[in-house]
């Protein structure tokens, strides 16, 4: 620790600046004006306090060793940093622009001050060692005779096939997009995420040896237990694709999509892709039914499209500026956070819950099953006009209670439903390879990552649920380490490895 009163010095946390809204809302380029080492990064960094118990790698799932690359920073020593942060850490050019830094909100400064920029220290590091030349791809020195088959591309699939290539294994990423990356291609937009971090990380890690098969979807390509076969061992990282559903009247009227069929095609024309769904905002009346980080996304490309208006509906109450009483430190705490998106233009709307879709060109039918309610059945002409609301409020019988004489309708000639995600899309795997499954509908695992079939390991999102991108890659790394010993029969835990050294044993 270079300055044990750095905090005391300084106070105040900075910010990476913005572009100007009017500015950044006509491209896809990164909302941001600055970006890499900036003048005041290294007294953000000596913010730090080297805390004895440093909560904030406990806060991390990946066990970053946040006080020591911290105080690298500070000392702008970037290529130990770099080799510091690469211990734990496959892909910081991603977790330091998009994920919710849990470490932040550990951290001991936080607790009487504004807590040290972390993520931004992580972007900081691995933007400096691409540019000073430091990310050298790190190929095994020997090669095993073993063989891994890695079903997606995402983070926490990624992440296994590099720890498992840089061991000597052979492995064989499968894709079912045209590119590599899952939802951080083509869920995440450009402008929060621009895909080039992505496309040199493939090719750092095909230098390494690792292999990629795009266009190709395991059940129909290739059958899954066709790929057992061909492979040593198998990791499924496919993600949890199933969205959940709005089972209200009017909708099957179109106009009405899921939030992951609109924006992969917003990234794809982007990038000069043929879209799939071909689902436009372009002047139209856009609601966005859920308020999560994937609605802010919505509301930003819908903007960017040229929406008429945009209105984020979400049932739950807006979040509390500052850290609620039954979330202390340092546990992680909702408050309210403007994203970008948010800074752009649309209109929130809070504690609403969603009654029926209207729409034209449909027949309004009387439904006898009591599970629903009398609604809409469209005809092939059927699309949506409008989204009739309801204010509701905490109930004694559930979670929420709609307020009588609340009921509303807002326009609606596009509506994207944002509700999250139920399991991983298991149809084929279950036909061809059975697995067992857990009781939310994701493929079930033991300790060590593996399947109720043998040589058949998940992890990510399809064995977790829907989680975050950093949970993925520490998955993902475990889970390569879970492979490691079913394919070589070690016990012995794996020694930790810096990018400087060529690697002999898998690190965790």
């Amino acid at each position: 620790m270079g300055d044990p009163r750095g905090f005391l010095k300084v106070r105040t946390r900075r910010e990476l600046a913005e572009r100007p809204v009017e500015e950044r809302i006509k491209d896809w380029l990164d909302v941001h004006a600055e970006s890499g080492l900036q003048p005041w990064t290294t007294q953000q960094a000596a913010r730090c306090m080297d805390c004895g118990t440093p909560f904030c790698m406990s806060g991390c799932p990946l066990g970053n060793i946040i006080p020591e690359f911290n105080d690298l920073v500070r000392q702008e020593k970037w290529e130990d940093a770099y080799n510091r942060l690469s211990m734990t850490n496959n892909f910081p050019e991603v977790t330091g622009r998009i994920c919710p830094a849990l470490c932040e909100q550990a951290c001991v400064l936080g607790i009487h001050q504004p807590p040290t920029m972390i993520k931004n220290d992580e972007a900081t590091i691995i933007d400096q060692a691409w540019e000073l030349d430091y990310v050298k791809p790190l190929p095994p020195e020997r090669l095993t005779d073993m063989t891994v088959a890695v079903v997606g591309s995402g983070p926490s699939g990624l992440a296994c096939a590099q720890q498992l290539t840089r061991a000597g294994h052979t492995v064989v990423v499968y894709e079912r997009d045209d590119a590599i990356g899952g939802l951080m291609r083509y869920g995440i937009p450009n402008f929060k995420l621009d895909k080039h971090l992505i496309d040199r990380r493939v090719k750092q890690m095909e230098a390494e040896g690792t292999r990629f098969r795009t266009n190709t979807e395991i059940g129909k390509d290739i059958s899954w237990d066709e790929l057992r076969d061909r492979y040593d061992a198998v990791v499924v990282a496919i993600g949890s694709t199933v969205p959940r559903d709005m089972k209200i009247p009017g909708r099957e009227l179109d106009g009405i999509h899921f939030a992951m069929e609109f924006l992969p095609d917003a990234t794809r024309r982007v990038y000069g892709v043929e879209p799939v769904h071909d689902i436009t905002a372009k002047d139209k009346h856009v609601v966005v039914i859920g308020g999560g980080d994937t609605g802010s996304d919505c509301l930003g490309t819908a903007i960017r499209q040229g929406a008429k208006d945009v209105t984020v509906l979400q049932i739950m109450p807006k979040e509390p500026s500052s850290r609620p009483d039954n979330a202390p430190w340092p546990t992680f705490a909702r408050t309210y956070q403007k994203t970008s998106s948010m800074e752009e233009g649309g209109t929130y709307v809070y504690n609403v819950d969603s009654v029926e879709f209207e729409g034209e060109g449909a027949e309004r039918v009387t439904i006898e099953d009591s599970a629903t309610a009398s609604g809409f059945i469209a005809d092939e002409h059927g699309h949506v006009t409008g989204l009739k609301i309801v204010d509701v409020a905490p109930g004694e019988n559930g979670p929420f209670t709609r307020q009588p004489g609340t009921e509303r309708i807002i326009p609606a000639d596009l509506v994207l439903i944002s509700v999250g995600f139920l399991h991983p899309d298991t149809s084929t795997i279950m036909e061809q390879m059975p697995v067992e499954l857990d009781q939310r509908g994701n493929v079930a695992r033991d300790d060590d990552f593996a399947t109720s079939q043998d040589g058949v390991f998940v992890c990510g999102d399809a064995g977790r649920g829907q989680s975050l991108v950093v949970w993925a890659i520490s998955e993902g790394r475990s889970c390569a380490a879970a492979v490691d010993r079913y394919l070589t029969g070690s016990t012995e835990l794996p020694a930790p490895i810096v990018p400087t050294q060529r690697p002999m044993m898998l690190p965790r």
